[in-house]
């Protein structure tokens, strides 16, 4: 990708650390489905936190799943995980409060991957957390539902995984739930590789690409 500066999880790390956070910091990490989002953001709360404790928290996209309830009844339930299927208005208001830097905890859902729900409330965001670590497929998306996030967003950050790397990570995870090779087949034509597809091709650049594979 043109006009991005490559750098390694570590140089991530020690750049947002010598960011001035008198006004809390907003840094969006996104990537394809399979790019091990989730994986990295802990790892690098981690390596933040060691560093300074109590410096930053995550808030991930997917807490913005729309209940399958709501899914079934638009007839999108196959579709779960394309950008129509999240709540990004709820979203954005969430980035909103985070950015005002209040003072306050807020309190921000989180996807339940064992009930394939988002529980809401299930994590607390103190007011003292300096830098929200924002996870998530869609982030950086050039459509008009999600540009509004980005002005949010004070660094970018994209996860760089070859597209057949990906389809190996997708397949052993839905291989992981006990689904036979046909099922894995349906779920990576029929979802996962299109939307992993559609963040490949039409998202923005970031200011910072990180190779993850």
């Amino acid at each position: 990708m043109k006009n991005e500066h490559r750098i390694d999880s570590a140089q991530l790390a020690e750049y947002l650390l010598g960011m001035n956070v008198d006004q809390r910091k907003l840094v969006a990490i996104a990537g394809a489905p399979g790019a091990g989002k989730s994986t990295f953001v802990e790892t690098l709360l981690d390596r933040l936190n060691r560093a300074r404790p109590g410096f930053a928290r995550i808030l991930a996209m997917d807490g913005y799943h729309f209940d399958d309830r709501v899914l079934e009844a638009r007839g999108d339930r196959a579709r779960k995980g394309a950008p129509h299927t999240f709540d990004v208005d709820g979203l954005e208001a969430m980035l909103e409060r985070l950015g005002a830097d209040s003072g306050k905890d807020i309190a921000v859902p989180v996807f339940d991957r064992s009930l394939e729900i988002a529980r809401a409330g299930a994590e607390i965001i103190p007011g003292s957390a300096r830098l929200i670590l924002v996870e998530g497929n869609y982030l950086l998306l050039d459509d008009p539902a999600w540009v509004p996030l980005r002005r949010h967003f004070d660094v970018t950050v994209m996860l760089d995984v070859p597209r057949d790397v990906l389809i190996a990570r997708l397949a052993a995870r839905w291989q992981g739930y006990g689904m036979d090779e046909a099922a894995v087949r349906e779920k990576l034509d029929g979802n996962d590789l299109p939307n992993a597809d559609l963040v490949l091709s039409r998202s923005v650049a970031a200011r910072f690409v990180v190779a993850n594979f």
